[in-house]
């Protein structure tokens, strides 16, 4: 509605001013929501910040590990060497917070070695190439972890974007356009007032 559309009567002015209420409601609620999931950002960030220093400790283990076992075996004869259990022992608990999921790693199992206790063992076994399988199966949960705290990232990031986009767009557009219009009809409530107390005022005078 434009402002020559405008009707300047009081329950215009009151319907515009509840209107405005509620926008400025929803305004708080998402920039309290922008709060919230740039406090969950963070925290996600820190994790992640710190998973990823042990990844890179864990690699340049994996890294030498894999250099031993090559000089010991030789590149052929190391791919043929069996590989552990594949297990990341990684769980997660969900949680929601304003409609986001969250994946919230758990504390890492212990590895099993049972299972690989069992297997029978390679033809050719040496400390290198055991300390090497070792290494690498180490890197498993932490690339875990890795995944579950980049796919919160994103999916927080999404939401963010999503709730800053209409929080400006309520605090840049939409509220000073509503402020415009209650000016208007205000505006245009006082001038009808005068010329209805200049009106009354000559009839006074006329009358006399």
């Amino acid at each position: 509605m434009t402002d020559r559309e405008l009707v300047p009567t009081m329950s215009a002015f009151l319907e515009a001013k509840a209107e405005r209420a509620g926008m400025l409601e929803g305004y708080r609620f998402l920039d309290e929501k922008r709060l919230i999931l740039a406090g969950e950002i963070m925290t996600n960030m820190r994790d992640y910040a710190l998973a990823h220093a042990r990844w890179r400790e864990a690699e340049a283990a994996a890294r030498e590990a894999l250099r031993a076992a090559v000089g010991r075996h030789g590149l052929d004869e190391l791919g043929l060497y069996p590989p552990g259990r594949i297990d990341c022992g990684l769980a997660t608990r969900s949680r929601i917070v304003l409609g986001v999921r969250i994946e919230e790693p758990l504390p890492e199992r212990p590895t099993d070695d049972e299972q690989q206790q069992d297997a029978p063992p390679p033809a050719n076994q040496s400390p290198e190439a055991d300390a090497c399988r070792a290494a690498f199966a180490a890197l498993l949960p932490i690339a875990a972890r890795l995944a579950v705290l980049t796919g919160n990232l994103e999916r927080l990031r999404v939401e963010y974007l999503r709730t800053s986009r209409r929080a400006r767009a309520l605090e840049d557009v939409l509220l000073p356009e509503m402020d415009a219009r209650i000016d208007v009809i205000d505006n245009a409530l006082e001038e009808l007032e005068r010329e209805e107390a200049v009106r009354v005022r000559w009839r006074g005078v006329v009358a006399s």
